[in-house]
């Protein structure tokens, strides 16, 4: 159910975004391996016009620099995919989290909610999130296809109005 103001804010938005894909695993070395940046990238370019795509290293300075060729690219979003659980090596959210200027927790409260439908409390050790940096919204959810397909669910139908609000 949607308040009126969320439909007028909806209906000024445009479907016109750009969207970047980065993918962080140590272990997927080709596109053609990681399922998750595919169905992203699918699912991107059946609505919105999908600019970049990068798979890199679980690496904080490759996350970064992956970000900043992104937004000078002009991507409104950029999504990202791994990296997210509890591992050493895990370092998507502490990157990401430090370059925020607004922080979008509603996300992640709502991924780990849908997730808990679908996985029971396994769901505890998602730590996906989302924020704003320099006006480009970015989502950072876990690896697995299933997790970015649940994420995908709750956000794919609101980029346009996230964005319209972002860009304002």
């Amino acid at each position: 159910m949607k308040s009126e103001t969320a439909k007028e804010h909806q209906s000024e938005s445009s479907n016109d975004i750009t969207c970047g894909i980065i993918t962080l695993s140590d272990s997927r070395k080709s596109e053609k391996l990681d399922l998750s940046g595919q169905y992203m990238a699918e699912e991107i370019e059946k609505r919105y016009t999908l600019k970049s795509r990068k798979l890199i290293p679980d690496e904080k300075d490759d996350l970064i620099n992956a970000i900043e060729e992104m937004i000078s690219e002009g991507n409104d979003v950029i999504l990202t995919t791994g990296g997210t659980g509890l591992d050493t090596r895990d370092i998507t959210v502490e990157t990401v989290e430090e370059l925020f200027v607004k922080k979008l927790d509603g996300f992640g409260e709502l991924f780990r909610a849908r997730s808990y439908d679908e996985i029971g409390a396994a769901a505890l050790l998602s730590r996906a999130t989302a924020g704003i940096y320099k006006k480009t919204v970015i989502f950072s959810m876990p690896g697995s296809p299933n997790a970015v397909k649940t994420a995908f669910s709750i956000i794919i139908d609101e980029l346009p109005h996230i964005v319209h609000h972002v860009k304002k």
